[in-house]
């Protein structure tokens, strides 16, 4: 089960407060904070992203022929 960050809606920065919750991705989002009783949000964060093309033998490989985002095509290739 996906843990999610969630923190408190304030005007008050000093007051926010973040914590952990435990759910399944197939359950909707607190709207308020299982202690307190505050309005929450979710706290959206990066996560790890992975790109490249699955070879044969199930590893991920790096697109071939420079076409990564280095060059700004993003693994597009230019013909």
């Amino acid at each position: 089960m996906p843990t999610y960050v969630y923190e408190t809606i304030s005007d008050d920065p000093a007051k926010v407060r973040r914590f952990e919750v435990s759910q399944r991705m197939a359950d909707k989002p607190l709207s308020a904070d299982p202690e307190t009783g505050e309005p929450v949000q979710r706290v959206i964060s990066g996560g790890l992203g992975f790109t490249g093309i699955e070879s044969r033998a199930g590893s991920a490989q790096a697109p071939s022929g420079g076409g990564g985002c280095g060059t700004g095509s993003c693994g597009h290739s230019h013909h």
